[in-house]
């Protein structure tokens, strides 16, 4: 009796042992997991992973995040930016004054920018921006800073070529686009350093096209890209750009009262620079076609030829100058000679090849479309008679 009353005992505690153990036991239906995270409404980073498998920088990451948030016009104009800023140039010069009160120096220092052409530090500018210079001092996206020499120029379409020493692992050329497909409209970026504020991007769009600006030999530069984009001292010689970074035009003036962007500004189409470049740095200078005529006088039906270089092309083919007529006369005692101008035998040019040209710039563009070596036929009036004179063309330094 007594001993089934203890195995009874002992059968009670096991099964409370046992149940109290399957009690504890986690049901697999009723875990208990973390809380799921509120909603984002906002931007939200995802850690990417890398090829370990590990998350990117905060920093990687939030760059990401910034970008996702740019508008697609914003992505180009950083694109733009990013990709060519390194290509350009601060250029500081030091140009010779007069002696100024005590004899203090009076050295002026201009300002301007520049375009990186190649790996053996050829940079492109305006030929104004280092006219006159005794000393060019050329600064790099890096900060460091290079003496420059001029390699050539072509005051013409003021245009230059500086060199500077440095490493090329420094040096981003710039890329050359095509400024013949060019639209009004078309969006275009600038870079310079207006006011020394280095590798300053503006944007804008192309105003207009085949504008004219007067060079500093009073010629007239041709093709010119109107742009509406800021453009202020320090501009100059910087590149403009279109959406793909690629060099559409150098900055060269701006149409202002002031001296400051009043939203007219004018560049040099690329196909101008990409015509004289090569030969600014083989030769210094551009080779021209050389009529030998030194001087025209314009009028409204044509240009009367005033003097020609002896022996020069002009000359050779015959045309007529103005004569000088020089006479002795006598008044009293005493004997004094005159000279008088006849105009009534110079030929007056009124075309080349058949095109009318009634004015310099028209003459000298007509004649430009040539090369040295090569015969024009120009159109003459001669004592009233419309004559045709063969002229074979020499060759001129500019």
């Amino acid at each position: 009796m007594r001993k089934n009353v203890v195995l009874c005992l002992l059968s009670a505690v096991l099964g409370g042992v046992l149940a109290a153990g399957l009690w504890n036991q986690p049901n697999p239906a009723h875990r208990v997991t973390a809380a799921e995270p509120p909603a984002v409404t906002g931007p939200r980073i995802e850690p990417v992973g890398t090829p370990g498998n590990e998350p990117l920088p905060v920093a990687v990451r939030a760059r990401a995040a910034v970008e996702d948030d740019l508008t697609p016009e914003e992505r180009v104009n950083v694109a733009v930016y990013e990709n060519v800023n390194r290509s350009v140039v601060n250029i500081v010069t030091k140009i010779p004054g007069t002696a100024g009160f005590l004899m203090f120096d009076n050295t002026e220092v201009g300002a301007g920018s520049g375009s990186v052409l190649d790996k053996r530090g050829h940079i492109l500018t305006n030929y104004h921006v280092i006219e006159g210079a005794k000393e060019i001092e050329v600064t790099l996206f890096d900060g460091t800073q290079h003496d420059a020499r001029l390699v050539g120029r072509d005051i013409s379409s003021d245009v230059a070529v500086i060199q500077i020493e440095a490493p090329p692992d420094v040096l981003f050329p710039v890329f050359f686009g095509d400024s013949t497909r060019l639209k009004v409209g078309q969006k275009v970026f600038a870079i310079g350093n207006p006011f020394g504020f280095d590798r300053t991007l503006t944007t804008g769009i192309i105003s207009s096209l085949d504008r004219s600006i007067p060079a500093r030999n009073d010629r007239t530069i041709k093709s010119i890209i109107q742009i509406d984009a800021a453009i202020n001292p320090g501009n100059s010689g910087g590149p403009l750009l279109d959406s793909h970074g690629r060099l559409i035009g150098m900055n060269t003036a701006i149409a202002s009262r002031t001296g400051q962007n009043t939203g007219i500004g004018f560049a040099i189409p690329v196909n101008n620079i990409s015509r004289v470049v090569p030969e600014l740095i083989e030769k210094g200078h551009v080779v021209r076609p050389e009529t030998g005529i030194t001087r025209v006088y314009q009028t409204e039906q044509g240009l009367y030829v005033v003097t020609m270089a002896t022996g020069g092309p002009a000359e050779q083919a015959g045309l007529r100058g103005f004569k000088v007529v020089k006479q002795v006369k006598r008044q009293g005692p005493f004997t004094y000679q005159t000279e008088t101008v006849d105009r009534s035998s110079a030929d007056l040019i009124i075309g080349v090849n058949g095109e009318k040209t009634l004015t310099r710039n028209d003459f000298l563009n007509a004649i430009e479309a040539h090369h040295p070596g090569e015969d024009v036929i120009l159109n003459v009036i001669r004592e009233g008679r419309q004559i045709a004179v063969r002229l074979r063309l020499a060759a001129a330094e500019s």
